[in-house]
């Protein structure tokens, strides 16, 4: 069998090289045609790449070779299945059909080739080309990665709105401003490249993308995330996700590269050997190579020609990157010294900049002449730019290099930075070439961590704090660096890291009040992680913040008590009552001030006391106290936690200003990590008022943004709203998503409103004991006992009465009462009397049902107004009452059928049909064909919003907002904006 495969490899070689004369006789266009089509061969491209085919059985082989420095390395091999991906990535980009393709591999597997294919590809066939390149060593300095792929397209950011422009020049250092949204930038990063797109097709390449700094990475997978119809591909190339590292990429259209067959490895390793090769040791390299084109071609250069020739064993342990980098370090080990530092200060420098490469190694007396071994070995090129020849380069360089070495490169670099312009790089170098500790340089970086938070880099400021702190020579100065470096690190999300640094904060001398905010961290990190212990600890820190900083105090005190709610469990009163101790609020009292009371009184002095503190805390959040985002960031959960609560006391007014004012703050901020909450919250309130289809459009709002943003994904709004809605299918499926979920424990929130929705759904069904059922989990919930009890209860009482399990019903009823009385709104006292009609009888019950419609028509939940018309008329037609029945249930089956829910709407029509009336089919509507999305657009167009205003609002290009335009005119039968109004 060997013999065979020897046999033919050694044709396939005699094959190839009788056709290099035919090959260079040809000559071709277009580089795609040629590595997709075999008659077409070969292309010499403009970066000098040579694309020569060779069919061997089934599979396109494909072998690409570039020319540096004189040495012909093969780059592409065996990937026709690929290129083809890549090809039609900007086959959809031309058309106008945006399309995202992340490459991924270890390294060496040919990524970056792919993407260089791609390069030309585009660029032979009109497309602008903007690339940017993931540094490790870079990956500290904020939005770096996309200020590199954005710089060129500066021109067009004029035609960008105000906010996303200030975004955008702050994110990059072009002007001061507060710290701006990431998603802000995010959206003003997609709006630019729309906007240079309309010119001519744009091909944006990210290469080594795992080590983009974290807020491009974000951004830019946000950017493909809200791609549509737009004339942009984007092409990332990320090796293989390192273990506990987070990818933001996830989700995206990807494509796996793999090794390379056997056959087309032999290709390769014959194409890089200009030596005989003994054929035991070919097979061996070929076997241990596994398919890694790049260990293919350096493994056998790192060896002399007698190994080659005479056999020799490659080592099995190490995995193919580690070899290939031992390979570069090899070859880079016997280079004279000179040159081996000026590659060590290339390797220490991510930018490329030939200019400050020149200006460094003239601070270490290197000549320019030192860089000619180097290029010879094909270690990297000095053009325009410094570039690798692969990035193991860099790394096996820079590793391998002694410590003293890599402190002279770095001072030499921070000497030869300029510090006007570069001060954040300068400050990074001259800490890297420190030995032992030096306040000078901690005081530089961590200015340098102060600018990174005005761009809204927290993970940059956090590696700078870091870093400081280790080269801070004073123990206090040292514990306070650490714990600023444990605040960052925990805000951007590492709240592992966090936690090693206030061991290390822990260890210093601390005043009291850094004491208490470690302890503070602490317990914020222990909540972030959901430990049981987390509201107890929040009231530590509260309590010993009291005396140094009451008004953050306070504000923990309320942490305290949220998170004991949310957690669940028996120790929300004994918070409560503790929290009562708070040092006393600061005359005028903030909102989050009045909240806290109103909290606490409620939870340990009960409902009917609380209510009147609540609605004065609430009526506070209304005045326009919270216009402003808040320096600390904490504008969104108080107002949500307000939100919460307005719907605690059942005031309908509240909670349309509160969830409503929630979105607009969200908006007007560019707080896209914030808004799907609040789009979600606002969902819920919608539902409850009859208007489903809004409601369906803020959840789907609220889910494809959370998806953009890699943000949790929450079911509760489209669980509420699919129940409401009648569909069993879906809310089964939702809830049981929700249920089978470790994050949501059976008493916390997300769960409890999972059951309440359950609820609504066998009610509406007729399914009265999974009714019961599933409201009595709900009412377990702390959240919901206190939030949502009111909703919960009506849904218990009237599953209880139709199960015949009136002492429940009775029971129940008594703590509505109570809450209704406290509360005193329509909507209390509405929900009240209709629950009491159905445990009532005779004239009782009649008078009860007409108060709650009464009531109910005053506010604006409509839901509950229908159903009291829907109750109301089946005790009617029981009653034998049919013609007062029919116009009950007349009215609820409308109402019912206007909002879209279903069951309850059926429910009201197989009663009516009883009275021996036939309820009235819903008209068809052609809006029924739209989209919860296409839906949004028409209302905003409706309203004289423009593509452009809407595209802000969703999160959209204006291109994509037109996109659906024209697909909602196809559907409705119209051919302008104007009509849409009249629908």
């Amino acid at each position: 069998m060997g013999f065979i495969c020897r046999f033919l490899c050694a044709l396939v070689r005699r094959f190839s090289r009788a056709l290099v004369p035919y090959r260079q006789a040809r000559t071709a266009a277009q580089p795609f045609a040629s590595v997709v089509d075999p008659s077409v061969t070969p292309v010499r491209t403009q970066h000098n790449r040579i694309v020569s085919i060779v069919r061997i059985g089934d599979n396109c082989v494909v072998a690409c070779n570039r020319a540096l420095k004189g040495a012909t390395v093969a780059d592409l091999l065996d990937r026709g299945v690929e290129v083809g991906a890549v090809e039609r990535l900007l086959s959809h980009a031309r058309a106008g059909r945006s399309s995202t393709l992340v490459v991924r591999g270890e390294a060496g597997i040919g990524k970056t080739a792919l993407l260089d294919l791609g390069r030309d590809s585009a660029q032979s066939s009109g497309f602008r080309v903007e690339s940017s390149t993931g540094v490790e060593a870079e990956s500290q300095f904020a939005f770096a990665g996309l200020h590199q792929l954005c710089a060129p397209l500066f021109d067009r950011a004029d035609a960008l709105p105000d906010p996303q422009r200030s975004a955008l020049d702050v994110a990059f250092g072009r002007r001061g401003g507060a710290a701006p949204d990431r998603f802000l930038v995010g959206l003003a990063a997609l709006n630019l490249l729309a906007e240079v797109s309309e010119e001519r097709p744009l091909l944006c390449l990210v290469d080594d993308a795992q080590w983009l700094d974290e807020a491009s990475a974000q951004v830019l997978a946000f950017v493909a995330r809200r791609l549509s119809a737009e004339r942009i591909a984007l092409l990332f190339a990320v090796r293989d996700s390192r273990e506990g590292h987070t990818d933001p990429f996830a989700g995206l259209p990807e494509l796996r590269l793999d090794g390379l067959s056997s056959t087309a490895a032999q290709v390769l390793l014959d194409g890089a050997v200009r030596t005989p090769l003994d054929a035991g040791v070919c097979e061996r390299i070929i076997a241990e190579a596994r398919g890694n084109p790049l260990a293919l071609m350096e493994l056998p250069l790192s060896l002399p020609t007698t190994q080659l020739a005479g056999g020799f064993e490659l080592p099995g342990v190490a995995s193919i990157p580690r070899r290939i980098e031992e390979s570069f370090q090899r070859r880079s080990s016997g280079l004279p010294r000179a040159t081996q530092l000026l590659v060590l200060l290339a390797a220490a420098e991510p930018t490329g900049d030939t200019a400050l490469l020149r200006r460094a190694a003239e601070c270490l007396k290197i000549a320019p002449e030192a860089a000619e071994p180097a290029e010879a070995a094909g270690l990297l090129e000095i053009g325009t730019r410094v570039r690798f020849r692969h990035p193991l380069v860099r790394s096996a360089v820079y590793q391998a290099s002694a410590p003293a070495d890599r402190r002279r490169v770095h001072a030499a670099l921070a000497a030869a930075t300029d510090p006007e312009t570069n001060a954040d790089r300068r400050a990074w170098h001259r800490a890297q070439a420190v030995l032992g500790t030096d306040e000078e340089a901690a005081a530089e970086l961590e200015h340098s961590a102060s600018r990174a938070l005005a761009r809204g880099g927290v993970a940059a400021a956090a590696a700078f704090l870091h870093r400081a702190a280790d080269l801070t020579p004073r123990p206090a100065d040292r514990a306070r660096r650490a714990l600023h470096a444990a605040e960052a690190k925990h805000e951007a999300g590492a709240s592992e890291a966090a936690l090693a640094l206030l061991a290390v904060a822990d260890d210093g001398p601390l005043d009291p009040l850094q004491r208490a905010r470690l302890e503070l961290l602490r317990a914020q990190i222990a909540f972030h992680l959901r430990g049981s212990d987390a509201p107890r600890m929040l009231l530590d820190a509260a309590q010993l913040l009291a005396s140094l900083d009451p008004a953050l105090s306070r504000e923990t005190y309320l942490h305290a008590v949220d998170a004991a709610i949310i957690m669940g469990g028996h120790d929300v009163v004994r918070v409560a009552q503790a929290a009562l101790a708070a040092p006393p609020a600061e005359v005028p009292s903030r909102p989050v001030d009045l909240i806290l009371d109103a909290l606490t009184t409620t939870l340990v002095s009960g409902y009917g006391a609380g209510v009147p503190w609540l609605r004065r805390a609430l009526e506070a959040f209304c005045d326009g106290e919270l216009t402003e985002p808040r320096p600390d960031n904490q504008r969104d959960p108080w107002l949500r936690l307000a939100g919460r609560n307005a719907m605690a006391i059942l005031d309908d007014d509240l909670l349309y200003v509160l969830a409503n004012r929630n979105v607009q703050l969200a908006r007007e901020s560019g707080a896209l990590a914030a808004l799907p909450d609040a789009l979600r919250f606002l969902s819920v309130t919608c539902t409850l008022m009859g208007e489903l289809t809004r409601a369906g459009e803020l959840a789907t709002e609220a889910t494809a943004i959370s998806e953009a943003t890699g943000g949790v994904q929450l079911l509760h709004a489209r669980v509420i709203l699919s129940a409401w809605r009648g569909d069993q299918a879906q809310t089964a499926e939702l809830s049981g998503i929700t249920a089978q979920n470790v994050d949501h424990p059976d008493d916390g929130a997300e769960a409890a409103l999972s059951q309440y929705a359950l609820a609504v759904l066998h009610n509406g069904l007729g399914n009265y004991s999974s009714a019961q059922e599933a409201a009595t989990r709900a009412r377990a919930s702390q959240e919901l006992s206190l939030s949502s009890a009111a909703l919960t209860l009506p849904e218990y009482i009237e599953a209880c009465v139709r199960n015949g399990q009136m002492e429940h019903a009775l029971k129940a009823m008594q703590e509505l009462a109570m809450r209704a009385n406290a509360s005193g709104t329509s909507w209390a006292l509405g929900l009240a009397a209709r629950s009491r009609a159905l445990i009532s009888s005779g004239a009782a019950a009649d008078l009860h049902y007409r108060e709650a419609i009464d009531h109910l028509r005053l506010c604006r939940m409509a839901t509950q107004l229908a159903r009291a018309h829907l109750v109301y008329g089946e005790w009617l037609r029981r009653e034998g009452r049919r013609q007062d029945a029919r116009e009950q249930l007349r009215t609820a089956h409308d109402l019912l059928s206007e909002m879209g829910a279903e069951a309850f709407a059926a429910r009201a029509g197989r009663e009516l049909s009883a009275t021996g009336e036939h309820p009235r089919k819903r008209a068809s509507q052609r809006r029924d064909e739209l989209t919860s999305q296409e839906l949004h657009i028409v209302r905003l167009v409706a309203a004289g919003a423009t593509s452009r205003e809407v595209g802000t609002q969703l999160f959209l290009s204006p291109r994509t907002v037109e996109a659906h335009l024209r697909n909602i005119f196809r559907k409705l039968g119209i051919n302008s904006r104007r009509q849409l109004r009249e629908i």
